[in-house]
């Protein structure tokens, strides 16, 4: 049993929606329900893959659009504090692994976290391996270092389209009890993403959502779950 009471939990994503479509529920009920202090990292614009080169200026008024998206998903969800970066979108592996673990150094070093999520290393998306990678290597046990878990999580669109005989595929082993109520505030948070919400059968629908939330409980006996795989904890 992993104790959230009165700790400091760090999400570092890839992408604007990815800390809603991978935990929303688990975030919006320990912002709620908890004792604990939460800071999303997003790396990424994630948008400006959508032309065939990267011009950021052409892209100014969605970006923008899509910063008041990830502010309102938050003020939705509960969470404490955000910080935003400009990597380039689906293109992380055009960026030095170095310069995605300083990133990652520095938001650990000044927010001191004792827990850490972050997407599952063999999800299909190149953005979501980079950061698990660079999240591994930025959190090196050192000494005095605070950090106590490692948690991944399952970005639906991506972990799930990844070839199922691929050996890195998503194995659950920590499941979060959910009511419907966070479910559906997942689900009204993702709606603030003009860019990213699609409609069903796409996996980024609500209904897709509250879908998943099911299957994943019924795995476990439970109503609602999201799912996560443990990859370090130290009790």
């Amino acid at each position: 049993m992993i104790n959230f009471n009165n700790k400091k939990i760090l999400v570092v994503v890839a992408h604007p929606d990815d800390e809603l479509l991978g935990l929303g529920g688990t975030l919006a009920y320990l912002a709620k329900h908890s004792s604990v202090k939460i800071r999303v990292v997003i790396l990424g614009e994630g948008i400006t893959s959508r032309s065939d080169s990267r011009d950021i200026k052409s892209w100014e008024n969605q970006l923008k659009k899509h910063r008041q998206n990830i502010e309102d998903a938050k003020n939705i969800l509960g969470y404490h504090q955000l910080s935003c970066h400009q990597l380039p979108d689906n293109r992380f592996d055009h960026v030095d692994l170095l310069d995605i673990v300083k990133i990652i150094e520095k938001e650990r070093h000044e927010f001191n976290p004792d827990i850490l999520f972050t997407h599952h290393g063999g999800d299909l998306n190149v953005d979501h391996q980079k950061t698990f990678e660079a999240v591994m290597v930025a959190s090196r046990p050192v000494n005095q270092d605070n950090l106590k878990a490692i948690i991944t999580f399952e970005t639906p669109s991506s972990t799930e389209w990844q070839s199922s005989d691929d050996p890195r595929v998503f194995r659950p082993n920590f499941f979060f009890e959910l009511t419907k109520k966070y479910i559906e505030k997942k689900s009204l948070a993702m709606e603030c993403y003009e860019y990213e919400k699609r409609v069903y059968p796409h996996p980024r629908s609500p209904e897709a959502l509250h879908i998943l939330a099911q299957n994943r409980g019924i795995s476990v006996g439970k109503e609602y779950v999201e799912a996560f795989c443990i990859i370090k904890l130290i009790s």
